[in-house]
């Protein structure tokens, strides 16, 4: 899979760039690095199955939890948790035959402070 279709660029860690878009202009190598989140839940499915992780007893889900959602096969949905996985917003870990998936919370602060307001931007009264 290239880095056009949502991976994290070699080497980048995805949650360095995550400063508030309003404290300053996002530079294009931070933007490059940020995407793959964006991309990863742009798509309504991967965004329901974040939302499903995070939202599970104990913050974690395996497939099998969160196939009855769906009206997807098991391999699509274990693509769609792959992409989560590869875009650096969800960890996962194998037990037995089943892969457990659990939201990074880095992740999660990151994303939420990169929409984050900054109380010292500047607002339309001060300009």
């Amino acid at each position: 899979m290239s880095n056009s279709e949502g991976l994290v660029p070699p080497g980048a860690d995805p949650l360095t760039c995550c400063v508030p878009l309003s404290r300053e202009p996002i530079s294009p190598e931070q933007a490059a690095t940020v995407v793959p989140m964006l991309k990863a839940i742009a798509d309504p499915a991967r965004l329901r199955l974040l939302s499903l992780v995070l939202s599970h007893e104990g913050g974690e889900a395996c497939v099998c939890d969160l196939l009855p959602h769906f009206d997807l096969s098991q391999p699509t949905i274990s693509h769609h948790l792959k992409v989560l996985h590869e875009s650096g917003l969800v960890d996962r870990e194998k037990r037995g035959t089943w892969v457990y998936y659990i939201a990074r919370p880095e992740a999660m602060a990151a994303m939420a402070g990169l929409f984050t307001a900054d109380t010292g931007a500047r607002t339309a009264v001060d300009a």
